[in-house]
């Protein structure tokens, strides 16, 4: 098929927590209802085997944007993730190559703080309207974004509850509405203002994150659901008011996540709408992904793989992950089996845009448009890993070799998030077995030890001591 030679815009969609069940074409659940969703998958290629470096937020995000295994600079959980100071990141690349750069959404790579590197500004974004998640549980409110939202909360509250300003470059501003939206809105703004140049765009949700009960009123009343209330210091401690705010405890849960993951869906139909309304979808490149596993904590649905975020089982790594380039020899309705890794865009949309193979010789992603156009010669990854510090996996072809150690990670997990990391060595071939059902340790002791080794060879390559 012949591809354009014009270089294409990047819109680069990262959501937060979403199922990998919960998209409507799936039809796992009737009750799901995502059309923007899956008219990019109708319209694009789904990587049905796709993979994030990590089943927490920051350090999948981090490797994302610097495109290699963050553990090569000792990121490996929430408290020694962050975006180091030597490495590109992948807007610095963009501007590079001549394109308006935007950040719009959540900011976790670590502890950012106003002004510091992993701060959108200060690494490659000429524009940017952000929350630092990092400063506020890992979360963004879905409403409250003011200074009189912190004095009405309180210091303890304000912060759990995320309701800090928000920046604007490095200027705090204030939004008292629903962020969903505003980040939309902002979305089609910038595509209207840059239409005439290529630029790079990444649309950083906070949805569907907990707490999902955060909806305006409106939609609470348009679908019958009651209003549940942010934590109160004077009414509660936090621990307990967190366990009924979380499954298996919340009212209706679920439905107010299916609410969040509807009315995100909708803002990117519209995004779609506006690349359509200015003639760019075409030589737009759209890729829609995740930053973990989905939080079955938070009522998310990984149907039909095992566990959850925070693990390392497919549930708390394997993402939807959808690109949608029709100029570019993207066919649509396609799929796209190989092994791939979040760490691939890196490479994936430099090349698109036609940068040269020196842009990413860092990155430990793979250039994958050949398979996106359809190319079934063109291999994915060889072998992927995982490892936290606790908790480590390495997946070579169908094979994967998954460890868990017992200790305070595994117990707080367990407590708090009602989540099993699944202690103990366990082998099992995704090909037969995609839900991990079976471990077949016993049965393959050569290829436990296989890929034992070519774990442990990776680690030394990463620098993990």
């Amino acid at each position: 098929m012949a591809t354009t030679s014009k270089r294409p815009n990047v819109v680069l969609i990262v959501s937060d927590d979403h199922g990998y069940a919960d998209r409507g074409a799936l039809r796992v659940d009737p009750h799901v209802n995502t059309p923007a969703l899956d008219r990019l998958a109708a319209e694009g290629v789904t990587c049905a085997q796709a993979y994030v470096t990590a089943p927490i937020c920051s350090p999948s995000r981090a490797g994302l944007i610097g495109g290699q295994y963050q553990q090569r600079w000792g990121a490996r959980w929430f408290d020694s993730s962050g975006f180091p100071d030597h490495l590109p990141s992948l807007a610095e690349r963009f501007a590079e190559l001549g394109y308006a750069t935007g950040y719009l959404g959540k900011v976790h790579y670590g502890q950012e703080r106003p002004g510091d590197r992993g701060c959108p500004p200060h690494h490659g974004f000429a524009e940017s309207y952000y929350g630092l998640a990092g400063q506020q549980m890992g979360r963004l409110n879905y409403l409250h974004h003011s200074r009189a939202a912190v004095e009405r909360y309180g210091p303890d509250a304000s912060w759990r509850m995320a309701v800090q300003p928000l920046l604007d470059g490095d200027d705090e501003v204030e939004l008292e509405g629903f962020l969903t939206d505003e980040l939309g809105h902002r979305a089609r703004d910038f595509v209207a203002r840059h239409q005439d140049e290529p630029f790079f765009l990444m649309l950083a949700f906070n949805a569907v994150h907990n707490f999902c009960f955060q909806l305006p009123d409106e939609e609470l009343d348009k679908r019958g659901l009651t209003k549940y209330d942010d934590w109160d210091p004077s009414t509660s401690r936090y621990v307990d008011w967190y366990d009924g705010a979380i499954w298996p405890d919340l009212p209706d849960g679920r439905a107010y996540y299916l609410a969040q993951l509807e009315l995100m869906d909708a803002q990117i139909g519209r995004l779609l709408d506006e690349l359509d309304r200015r003639g760019l979808a075409e030589d737009t490149i759209v890729v829609y992904t995740t930053d973990n596993g989905g939080s079955t904590c938070n009522f998310g649905v990984n149907t039909p793989l095992r566990g959850t975020k925070y693990t390392l089982w497919e549930g708390g790594i394997r993402v939807p992950f959808l690109v949608r380039w029709p100029a570019g020899g993207v066919r649509g309705g396609g799929t796209n089996s190989g092994l791939v890794s979040t760490l691939d865009l890196y490479p994936t949309l430099l090349s698109a845009a036609g940068a040269t193979p020196t842009s990413w010789e860092h990155s430990d992603g793979l250039d994958q448009l050949d398979a996106l156009r359809g190319d079934v010669g063109a291999a994915g990854h060889e072998a992927l890993h995982w490892d936290c510090g606790f908790q480590w996996a390495v997946r070579e072809g169908d094979w994967k070799l998954h460890n868990a150690d017992e200790g305070p990670h595994a117990e707080a997990l367990r407590r708090t998030e009602h989540t099993d990391v699944g202690v103990g060595s366990r082998l099992t071939h995704l090909g037969r077995d995609v839900g991990e059902e079976t471990d077949l340790t016993a049965d393959y002791p050569e290829v436990v030890a296989r890929l034992r080794a070519r774990h442990d060879t990776w680690r030394a390559e990463v620098g993990i001591a």
